[in-house]
């Protein structure tokens, strides 16, 4: 069976982060901008990370292994924890 092929205008549009997680831009931001105020503009420039909902969308077409933030702060939190336990 062939290798599942990861779909190429989707990783034009995505960054996977090295803990796996997915960094894109927010949508609604590139043309309409007059009416916009400028705070929300300002909102656009920053990346935002794939939630959990998302994740299960991407992943059949990415043929790679992500996580969701959520899924990256709870493996953070349990490596601390396990760390203070060791102390």
């Amino acid at each position: 069976m062939p290798k599942q092929k990861t779909h190429r205008g989707l990783m034009k549009r995505i960054k996977i982060t090295g803990s796996g997680r997915i960094k894109m831009s927010r949508a609604c931001g590139r043309h309409l901008r007059s009416h916009k105020r400028s705070k929300l503009l300002r909102d656009y420039r920053q990346p935002i990370f794939a939630n959990a909902a998302e994740v299960r969308r991407l992943q059949p077409v990415l043929s790679v292994r992500v996580r969701s933030s959520a899924a990256v702060q709870a493996e953070r939190e349990q490596r601390a924890k396990d760390n203070e336990t060791k102390d």
